[in-house]
């Protein structure tokens, strides 16, 4: 079940993170999955926006997507990608 808590630490993050690069990766289909990177843009209480610089396009994310792993974000963290869920709380969720 997710909290209005989790959702809460999710924004909390992404928002502290605006304007870095992230790698996103998720699914849209059957056995169909992507991935791309792309800089987060902004904030919004039920989503968040991200450019991809490659293609200039913005794409729209929901928080909820991260918590039920639909979706899986990676922030750089000026060395290296980090996911924004450790595979450790991922188990507890």
């Amino acid at each position: 079940m997710i909290c209005p808590n989790d959702i809460s630490n999710i924004k909390t993050e992404i928002n502290e993170n605006i304007g870095q690069k992230i790698i996103i990766r998720g699914a849209i289909g059957r056995k169909k999955f992507f991935e791309e990177e792309a800089t987060i843009e902004g904030t919004y209480s039920n989503i968040f926006i991200v450019k991809n610089n490659e293609k200039e396009t913005n794409a729209s994310y929901r928080y909820t997507d991260i918590l039920t792993n639909d979706l899986q974000v990676s922030i750089f963290n000026g060395t290296e990608y980090s996911p924004l869920i450790p595979q450790t709380l991922k188990s507890k969720i």
